[in-house]
């Protein structure tokens, strides 16, 4: 497959608090199965590099309604890039999360699943083998989806945050794994005009690929820049290809990365959703958000609750995919977006289902 080729013209909230690592001891619990029958109730879940993440919700008038969520860091990919293999270590961690991913489905007594894996174990050689114990353990039948459809559905979740007066936005998803970026626009001569992709790429470099390539702990501004001239290198061919011409255009960031930085951005004292979900940092935020990570010593950025531990070796790289990005497509204006996938699961599910004609 071509990361390159447009995608099919009409193609197309990590706010819950995060939590601590769990006990492998979950994993021995007898697994139940997933049970989705008989009522209106969706569940979304995706299994990404770092991220384990679950919404339920139903739909609405002119939307839906989240009833329940979860989201916890697992690094499944952690190591994945020295060894090919998710390790034993990431395995008992994912099953811990999706074990409570299953207790909460069954309990909400979701219809309708989509249950998605993105670069892990588009990547991992033991993939198959993962996927077969998560189903043994917890029920929970994973679908590995493909770069294309990933672009795709973090386009559906992310696009009534493209700004309604201008002409589109380039749309990037910072994965652990992974990074997306979308080319997407409105044509003004239709009634109401819908974003569309234009274009997309994907490149196999996510925060913890490259946090693990350079080191995330201690990052000097000497492997700051390193880390985004890699990333540059790569997307450098789509931009080249698909950055001009960018009038009236904005970014549209959806990724622990951009959330963090929106949060740091408006000095919160914790990580508050409600507060980061559309808000707009025009070019000298970022840069200047960026500078304050970049001066914080490794204990600092841990220490801060829009970070955490969980995030603090990983932050920086984030910053490197961002400002890679940001040089290549200079455009003054960033929408941040806390959703995504999830998002688009649930959307597409929901349209399918006849449930939902707007979002």
């Amino acid at each position: 497959m071509n990361d390159h080729t447009p995608l099919r013209d009409g193609a197309p909230p990590r706010g819950e608090p995060q939590g601590s690592m769990v006990s492998a001891a979950l994993a021995a619990e007898p697994a139940a199965p997933v049970n989705g029958a008989g009522t209106g109730i969706y569940a979304a879940l995706d299994l990404g590099t770092n991220n384990c993440r679950l919404l339920i919700a139903c739909p609405t008038h002119d939307g839906f309604r989240v009833v329940d969520s979860f989201s916890r860091i697992i690094r499944l990919g952690e190591g994945i890039s020295a060894t090919g293999c998710i390790s034993d270590a990431a395995i008992e961690r994912a099953i811990a999360a999706l074990s409570i991913c299953r207790d909460k489905i069954n309990l909400r007594k979701a219809r309708r699943l989509r249950l998605i894996a993105t670069e892990a174990c588009r990547a991992a050689s033991n993939a198959e083998g993962f996927r077969s114990r998560v189903a043994a353990e917890t029920g929970i039948e994973l679908e590995v989806i493909d770069r294309e459809t990933e672009a795709a559905l973090a386009v559906l979740g992310c696009s009534p945050l493209v700004d309604p007066r201008g002409r589109g936005a380039i749309l990037f998803d910072i994965g652990g794994g992974s990074t997306e970026l979308v080319r997407i626009e409105r044509d003004p001569a239709e009634d109401n005009p819908q974003p569309r992709i234009k274009a997309w790429m994907s490149i196999p470099l996510g925060v913890v690929t490259l946090a693990e390539q350079f080191g995330g702990r201690d990052v000097t501004p000497a492997i700051y820049a390193l880390m985004e001239q890699e990333v540059a290198n790569h997307v450098a061919p789509f931009a080249e290809e698909h950055g001009r011409d960018l009038t009236e255009m904005h970014l549209l960031g959806t990724s622990g990365t951009v959330t963090t930085l929106a949060g740091i951005h408006l000095n919160l004292a914790r990580y508050d959703r409600r507060r980061i979900d559309s808000i707009w940092m025009d070019d000298s935020d970022i840069t200047a958000t960026i500078n304050r990570l970049l001066g914080m010593s490794y204990e600092q950025r841990a220490g801060n609750n829009c970070i955490s531990v969980e995030r603090a070796d990983l932050v920086l790289a984030g910053c490197a995919i961002l400002d890679a990005i940001r040089r290549a497509f200079p455009l003054p204006r960033l929408r941040v977006a806390d959703r995504g996938l999830r998002e688009g699961m649930l959307v597409e599910m929901m349209r399918e289902d006849g449930a939902l004609r707007s979002w």
